[in-house]
């Protein structure tokens, strides 16, 4: 019996070998005899008339490695699947449209969710039973895995009938419910209603954790796409403005100043297990950072508040973005997406290990940089009691819940690089070095913005990189890949997501560099995605023919096609096109594209009625249509006069604003908010502000144009 999983398990090591996904690669050497999603899999559940096993996870998935561990590194409990099931390994990150279908397939039958995801399915991929974490051994209220196993094989074999006959119902369920998401892009386009942004503000208000900071309770995630809204709306004139100010400022702060943020390396963990924010679920993920970085550049650029300062939000903004270059940064460009929660510690791996002090090591860290007449020890005694550290030995992450005073802060970033120094010594936490296309274009949108608003011009550099890696590698001028690892990509086409983010990041580097080669590589993708994402006048998640995962999803739907239109851990899709298209129709004027924008807008007003959490991107774009977007043309030589005007109109906080940046032109240009557009007569640069077709005079000095922006 051995024999046989070992010999599954050398098939396995070949199959899952040459995976690009970390994820699946860390099951490579599971006894279980794993397929990767595709056709082998679903050929041979019906070539041996057995159920598919579809287990979905991610590679910094703290319970994922659990399951794994008690589960699939266990012979028994190997064999039952090897000989009874097909198991199929899905990495969410690398697939998400197959996680959400068996996600929502989980939810229907069991009224909850999570991940590690498991799935049994017809051989054609129709779910019929569903779970997260199972056990390896009994527990009250929950059977074990090899339980289940038993089960559901018994029901195969004894009641098939009825089995057949739930995943039919089930994915007829399901499919209407994707299929009533569907928008279509056909409809109508309406102007948006500002009293409906302003009631979103309200709602969001009535929700609002005033004790601790962010919305709703335990657990706690970053409300990054609401966040957004929020600050956009702030910076619009408004009865509610100041509504949405106080509540992006406390939200922001409540996070920067707790354990969710690493106050020493930077960047954000993945959510808070407590309402306070003060313990975290240590994951570090791509597509949190990139949004939190872009949010907290954008409340830079509007000024902050008493809440949460400017200069505060700035330093949260550089360390996020010195992490996100330092740790997620890859060689061949672009950024890795996530960096796992577990960490070796003590010999162990621990949740949150890399992270945490104990009141003594951080004392021990400290000793010998203590200022002049001062004790170190003293120094490190004070340091651990601003952060709560306990005088026992429990480790705790640094955090003081509270905004430092002057003398805490010059403590802390005097004692900050030795901290730093005795953390690098320790074991770190293992890196997914996944590229995904979608959370790359993010990223870029995210340090374009943060260089300017943030006065660090080598994150364009960084930017630039990224932005690069997926023209040149994920994009072949008629498709976009998904993921890439090592400069090569895989055969995963990419969502709408991976488009429309992508096309949010060119946009955002050509705004900050005036380079041409992004916008047209923005514009390639729009046209790519308006003609690949809709069939039959209706817009969808996946490319028309439904994509690399196309059969098996569309079996579990039941034929129909599927839209996510909320808003999950990043923008929806369609809130992210709707964003491109309206800006890139304010740079070229296309009415097309405007009207498709507003086709996807149109469907807001049902969408927030469910709750503007979900919604928080398309309200974000719906709040930057409604004020034009304003257009900013600068043109004239390049030089130090150009450059300036450049800086202020990027320094605008208007709700979706687009730049233009270039030589002046007598004639039409390759960007066409730059057509027609004369430098002074002297030669010097002028800057064209324009909203609605109706443009003001063109100013020459960043103080007119200052004066303009803010009454524009």
């Amino acid at each position: 019996m051995m024999q046989l999983s070992q010999d599954r398990s050398d098939t396995v090591a070949n199959r899952l070998a040459s995976a690009y996904s970390r994820y699946l690669l860390q099951h490579k050497d599971n006894p279980v005899d794993w397929y990767p999603w595709g056709d082998e899999a679903f050929a041979e559940a019906a070539q041996r008339d057995v159920p598919l096993f579809i287990s979905i996870g991610y590679a910094a998935c703290h319970w994922c490695h659990v399951m794994a561990h008690e589960s699939f590194e266990n012979p028994a409990i190997a064999e039952a699947l090897n000989a009874r099931f097909v198991s199929v390994k899905v990495d969410r990150e690398e697939l998400p449209d197959v996680d959400s279908v068996y996600m929502a397939a989980c939810q229907a039958m069991t009224g909850q969710g999570g991940w590690p995801l498991s799935i049994f399915a017809l051989p054609d991929g129709r779910a019929f039973y569903a779970g997260t974490y199972f056990p390896p051994a009994g527990q009250p209220g929950r059977p074990s895995f090899r339980q289940i196993l038993d089960a559901v094989w018994e029901a195969w074999t004894e009641r098939r009938d009825g089995v057949e006959r739930q995943a039919a119902a089930l994915a007829e369920g399901l499919g209407g419910v994707f299929s009533s998401q569907l928008l279509d892009v056909g409809a109508p386009a309406a102007p948006v209603d500002a009293g409906l942004l302003s009631a979103a503000v309200t709602e969001l208000a009535r929700s609002e954790d005033r004790e601790h900071g962010g919305f709703g309770r335990a657990p706690k995630f970053p409300p990054s796409p609401v966040l957004e809204f929020l600050v956009r709306h702030a910076a619009a004139a408004g009865e509610t403005s100041a509504v949405a100010r106080g509540l992006a400022g406390r939200t922001l702060a409540a996070m920067c100043r707790s354990a969710l943020f690493d106050a020493l390396g930077g960047g954000f963990a993945r959510y808070s297990v407590t309402a306070d924010w003060s313990l975290p679920h240590y994951e570090k993920m791509l597509y949190d950072n990139a949004q939190l970085l872009r949010v907290l550049a954008h409340w830079v650029r509007l000024g902050g508040s008493a809440d949460f300062p400017a200069d505060e939000a700035r330093t949260a903004a550089g360390l996020t973005a010195e992490w996100l270059v330092r740790e997620l940064g890859l060689p061949e460009g672009g950024f890795a997406s996530s960096l796992d929660a577990d960490s070796e510690r003590d010999g162990r791996s621990l949740e949150g290990g890399f992270y945490v002090w104990t009141r003594a090591e951080l004392t021990t860290a400290v000793g010998g940089v203590g200022a002049a007449g001062r004790d170190s020890e003293d120094d490190g005694a004070r340091l651990a009691g601003i952060f709560g550290l306990p005088s026992a030995g429990h480790a705790a992450p640094l955090h003081a819940g509270r905004a430092l005073e002057p003398d805490e802060r010059d403590l802390w970033e005097r004692l900050r690089p030795s901290l730093l120094s005795e953390r690098s010594r320790r074991m770190p936490p293992a890196r997914d070095d996944k590229v995904v296309a979608g959370w790359n274009g993010l990223a870029v949108a995210a340090l374009a913005d943060a260089a300017w608003a943030l006065g660090r011009p080598e994150l364009l550099d960084d930017a630039r990189r990224a932005a690069e890696l997926l023209r040149t590698v994920h994009w072949d001028g008629g498709r976009l890949l998904r993921v890439s690892h090592e400069g090569a990509a895989a055969g995963v086409e990419g969502l709408l997501a991976d488009y429309a983010g992508c096309a949010e990041g060119a946009l955002a580097l050509y705004a900050a560099t005036g380079e041409e080669r992004w916008y047209v590589w923005a514009e390639e993708l729009l046209g790519v995605a308006t003609q690949r994402f809709v069939e039959g006048g209706l817009l969808s998640d996946a490319p028309a023919g439904g994509g690399t995962a196309g059969p098996g999803v569309r079996s579990a739907l039941a034929g129909a096609r599927s839209l996510e239109p909320h808003d999950a851990e990043a923008p929806s899709g369609a809130s992210l096109l709707a964003g491109s298209l309206l800006a890139h129709a304010a740079y070229s004027g296309s009415s097309e594209h405007r009207v498709l924008a507003g086709s996807i807008l149109a469907g807001l007003p049902h969408l927030a009625a469910q709750g503007p959490r979900v919604v928080g991107w398309l309200l974000a774009v719906a709040q930057a249509a409604l004020v034009g977007p304003l257009e900013v043309a600068v043109v004239g030589a390049p030089g130090e006069d150009r450059r300036r005007l450049h800086g202020e109109a990027l320094a605008s906080a208007s709700p979706g604003a687009v730049i233009a940046v270039g030589e002046a032109a007598e004639g039409e240009a390759r960007v066409p908010l730059l057509a027609f557009r004369a430098a002074a007569d002297d030669g010097a640069p002028l800057a064209y502000v324009c909203r609605d077709f109706a443009c003001r005079l063109p100013v020459s000095s960043p103080e007119e144009l200052r004066d303009v922006l803010a009454h524009g």
